[in-house]
């Protein structure tokens, strides 16, 4: 950082937990938004006749969704430079993945953060994220000041970073 300033963010830091309900419309939503059309993000029958007990997300979702969670911890300037993940276990319609990550290096205003996603199964997704936050970075990350509104503020309307849990649109499955 210039001026002798100390970063906000630190090597082995955590960010919040972020729980993602799996929906069947988020698994077939995404698939479509990724012109992903093959038969098992979308078409229960095929995807058992192929050995699995119900449609399954597809990478690119997952990608996505890896994504959104380190930029709702640092906030809508935020902007990713890299994201390399490996897939695990499979997310089904029902399952709920907590996201977790934990932050491995800072240098200047680029950030490099561990993340993990696990479901009932297992690790769904585990990766890297590089990702820039211009700016003074000498503040608290937006999710901590997100969470303080809320705590001094409760009829505010929680984010999905501040009350760790969200819901894909559609709803329920």
């Amino acid at each position: 950082m210039s001026g002798g300033t100390e970063s906000a963010y630190k090597a082995g830091d955590a960010l919040p937990p972020l729980e993602i309900e799996i929906t069947r419309t988020l698994i077939v939503a995404g698939a479509i938004a990724s012109r992903d059309y093959q038969d098992v993000h979308h078409d229960v029958e095929l995807a058992r006749e192929k050995g699995s007990p119900d449609i399954f997300m597809n990478i690119l979702t997952t990608n996505g969704l890896v994504g959104r969670y380190v930029t709702d911890h640092f906030g809508p300037a935020s902007v990713l430079r890299a994201v390399a993940i490996r897939l695990g276990a499979p997310n089904h319609p029902g399952d709920t993945m907590v996201m977790t990550g934990s932050i491995e290096k800072v240098e200047g205003d680029t950030v490099t953060v561990r993340v993990l996603g696990t479901n009932k199964i297992g690790r769904h997704v585990m990766g890297t994220v590089t990702v820039t936050v211009p700016g003074p970075t000498t503040t608290a990350p937006p999710s901590a000041l997100i969470a303080a509104s809320s705590r001094s503020a409760p009829s505010a309307p929680s984010s999905p970073s501040a009350s760790g849990k969200a819901q894909a649109a559609g709803g329920a499955s």
